[in-house]
């Protein structure tokens, strides 16, 4: 088939188009910084990454180690959702989806593999049961620790203080000072303030 003079126009519209869409949230340099600091063995660098974090547009306190670089989804201004305390550590493998705030206060520690999620779907018609998107912000409090690849979903507040043992998957707020524990997560014990 040979296309001619506007044929061939349009067709190259068409993928122009389609690569400006595609494209449109590439963020060079944002690939570059992460770039550099996935370059970096875990457990190396710790300030450099969160001064990278800070470059992204994330507010990082004073004194936080990242010890891996963390996995964002995020779009547009993303980054500007996030805000991470003073004295946090996020260690190896963090996974942060910014579709709405995710607020970490001071102290925290985030154990591997950690993943905080914002948006989700409700629940859509049998033919298409993840329907229209929902977003939630989560707070994590002062003091906060969260174990390896515990997962905190949409609209979540963890309190300060609290223990969310490794693997348990976060569905409801956590009262302050208590440790929680399972899928979904349940309070196994009071700790002391």
């Amino acid at each position: 088939m040979k296309l001619q003079g506007s044929g061939v126009v349009a067709m190259v519209r068409k993928v122009a188009d389609v690569v400006r869409g595609e494209l449109v949230n590439l963020r060079p340099m944002e690939q570059g910084v992460t770039l550099v600091t996935r370059a970096l063995p875990n457990h190396v660098g710790n300030r450099v990454r969160a001064s990278a974090l800070r470059a992204r547009g994330i507010d990082v306190g004073e004194g936080t180690m990242v010890y891996g670089t963390p996995d964002f989804v995020a779009g547009g201004d993303g980054f500007a959702k996030m805000t991470i305390g003073k004295n946090c550590v996020i260690d190896v493998g963090c996974h942060f989806e910014l579709g709405e705030a995710i607020t970490i206060g001071d102290r925290v520690t985030l154990g591997n593999e950690v993943m905080v999620i914002t948006t989700s779907h409700e629940l859509g018609p049998r033919e298409h049961r993840a329907g229209p998107l929902m977003r939630a912000a989560v707070r994590i409090e002062d003091g906060a620790w969260l174990g390896p690849r515990s997962v905190v979903l949409p609209g979540v507040t963890i309190g300060a203080g609290a223990i969310v043992d490794p693997g348990s998957v976060v569905n409801k707020t956590i009262p302050p000072n208590t440790r929680v524990r399972g899928t979904p997560a349940r309070v196994v014990e009071e700790l002391a303030p």
